[in-house]
């Protein structure tokens, strides 16, 4: 089932719209200023974020979480755009989708269980402060700094919109309080006629529904050699964003959101959005974090969002318009303050170097550079300190029994990490004739470790010597097929491993 009517009722109807509503509000400048970014028209932005909010709402993985137009998705169609034009875009959107789409029937998406807790404050503190930071090209003006009373009076809307932010929920949890805030800064503006910016000034975002488009392109293997990698680059650094997000939603929720599920309805998203001329997107952590501070935790809230947003387009232009940039900033600011792991400086002397280290590294790559590169060298570096530290490991006991066979009991993992200290613990010149390795408390682990039990069984043969080998698993076993008549194997106690299926 899609959506669950018996829980459907024990929600809390009104924070959930009330929550949506108040995530509609912040999508426009975010959808407008992505869909600059991308070299495309604003409503080009907002579509995909309507599209895309609203679909992944209904059909994903994880109620609660918003998706829509994203900087990081931006920055790529940039270059697509500048030197093909928009209808390759279009298409290429709909390729990511297709690609998102068959992850998520591969149930790829259980993946990202892979990525290390270090990683994932990395991600989160690298893209609070990309979003921080993003906030002040709205304190510029054809590149320039707002001067004189204009920055005092966006300052201060700013500190005031932060303070309701802040202060609000301490007296009452009656409307949400990041809502509160845009429509009390918006009615001061207003009432007062204050000069300052508004949502109006960076576009016009009236228009009508999005019309199906059949991108413009010649359909043959160039175009496809043009658009794929691009796709494929879009697919990838949106799965990891939407499910990076999901795991983060997760740990603030107590819930368990479904990966797989997430990565079909990010797939199908982006190819109606491409069909519809939207620009894609994926999971957007800062709009996540507003509906979910804002107390939205099904999907009623994201449902709210996208068509109140449609509604924005269709009918409510002039009043949104009206909206002062120093109130969304202002929340974005809270959104940071909210979303980055401040735990992390709190625990930096009290974890590995390694795992410190790491959390630097993706933060600051997430911020120089790219969120997808920032992850998979994170990732990388987490897999080496781990394969290290599992090499050092590998120990064994040594002992000759009473007929004068020589064991060696090992213990810990034989690896390609491993092997070179694995062979220091032999000695085949001193060893009597007879030797047995036991692996009870060891795991034959890759193709480097069977090599490097050939390689052995092969420095003792060399010199007229037995080894024999105990306690191999059954898929070792089958591996050493191979190996020779002067490899015996007893698997009587031997372990059987089993791999956990995702469920979800």
């Amino acid at each position: 089932m899609i959506l669950n009517f018996s829980h459907f009722k024990k929600i809390d109807h009104k924070t959930e719209i009330l929550s949506g509503l108040t995530v509609a509000l912040a999508l426009v400048p975010e959808a407008v200023a992505f869909a600059i970014i991308a070299n495309v028209a604003p409503l080009v932005g907002l579509y995909a974020a309507f599209m895309v909010c609203l679909i992944t709402s209904i059909f994903g993985g994880r109620p609660g979480m918003i998706s829509g137009a994203t900087g990081a998705l931006a920055v790529v169609m940039v270059s697509l755009v500048n030197s093909h034009g928009i209808q390759y875009l279009f298409a290429a959107i709909i390729l990511m989708g297709l690609i998102q789409v068959i992850v998520g029937l591969l149930k790829l998406g259980k993946f990202i269980r892979l990525v290390p807790q270090p990683v994932i404050y990395g991600f989160v503190n690298g893209l609070a402060v990309v979003i921080f930071l993003a906030q002040f090209s709205q304190l510029k003006v054809n590149n320039e700094w707002i001067q004189g009373e204009g920055m005092w009076i966006m300052a201060g809307l700013i500190a005031l919109t932060m303070a309701i932010i802040y202060f609000l929920p301490k007296l009452t949890k009656l409307i949400p309080s990041s809502l509160a805030a845009l429509l009390v800064v918006s009615g001061i503006v207003i009432y007062f006629n204050l000069d300052t910016r508004t949502v109006g000034d960076l576009a016009s975002i009236k228009g009508g529904l999005p019309q199906f488009n059949f991108p413009d392109i010649p359909f043959n293997f160039e175009t496809l050699k043009i658009i794929f990698p691009y796709s494929l680059i879009l697919a990838g650094v949106g799965l990891i964003e939407s499910l990076l997000t999901l795991t983060l939603i997760d740990e603030i929720t107590e819930t368990r959101g479904k990966g797989n599920k997430e990565c079909m309805a990010q797939g199908a998203a982006n190819i109606v959005t491409g069909f519809f001329g939207g620009m894609g997107g994926c999971a957007m952590i800062g709009q996540s974090m507003i509906n979910v501070s804002s107390g939205g935790r099904s999907r009623l809230s994201g449902i709210v969002a996208g068509t109140a947003l449609l509604s924005f387009i269709l009918f409510g232009s002039s009043l949104i318009e009206k909206v002062p940039m120093g109130a969304l900033i202002g929340l974005m600011f809270m959104v940071c303050i909210g979303t980055f792991e401040w735990a992390s400086f709190r625990i930096m002397n009290k974890i590995p170097k390694s795992d410190a280290l790491i959390i630097v590294i993706v933060t600051v790559m997430t911020v120089f550079f790219d969120l997808a590169i920032a992850v998979g060298v994170g990732v990388v570096i987490a897999a080496l300190v781990f394969a290290w530290d599992n090499a050092l490991r590998i120990r064994a006991r040594k002992f000759v029994d009473d007929s004068g066979v020589k064991h060696y009991e090992f213990f810990g993992p034989l690896f390609f990490g491993s092997i070179s200290a694995f062979h220091e613990k032999f000695d085949p010149a001193n060893d009597p004739e007879i030797v047995i390795v036991d692996f009870k408390e060891s795991r034959v682990a890759d193709h480097s470790a069977i090599e490097a039990l050939n390689v052995l069984t092969e420095r003792y043969s060399k010199l007229g010597k037995k080894i024999s080998l105990k306690h191999l698993s059954p898929d070792c076993v089958k591996l050493l097929g191979n190996a020779g008549s002067m490899i015996e194997v007893n698997y009587v106690e031997d372990p059987h491993y089993i791999v956990a299926v995702d469920l979800g």
